[in-house]
């Protein structure tokens, strides 16, 4: 998230943090419209393929918080196969607590 005098500097150094870290994406939030280096400097971030789906989503994506009220989401394939996703817990009256009174 990123306010006040952004500048497509800072999405090189969004671009170089996604490839450093491996990362499938990155999701640049500003208060303000990007000016056309910001953009041009995500677009050739190139685009991230989702192996379990066979779909081509931006690699560098910036949002503006007004994009995000007017209902935008982040542009990525849904998280099954994706993402590890962490197991359920059990609930009721009969999960284990390990030893917490009850």
């Amino acid at each position: 998230m990123k306010s006040g005098k952004v500048k497509s500097g800072d999405i090189h150094d969004l671009v170089g943090t996604v490839q450093r870290e491996g990362a499938p994406i990155g999701v640049f939030l500003t208060l303000e419209e990007p000016s056309k280096d910001m953009v041009t400097e995500a677009v050739s971030a190139g685009f991230y393929t989702s192996p379990g789906w066979g779909q081509n989503y931006p690699k560098v994506q910036i949002l503006t918080i007004a994009d995000l009220l007017h209902g935008a989401k982040v542009k990525m394939s849904p998280p099954f196969g994706t993402f590890k996703q962490a197991p359920k817990a059990a609930s009721g009256p009969d999960a284990d607590q390990h030893g917490l009174p009850m």
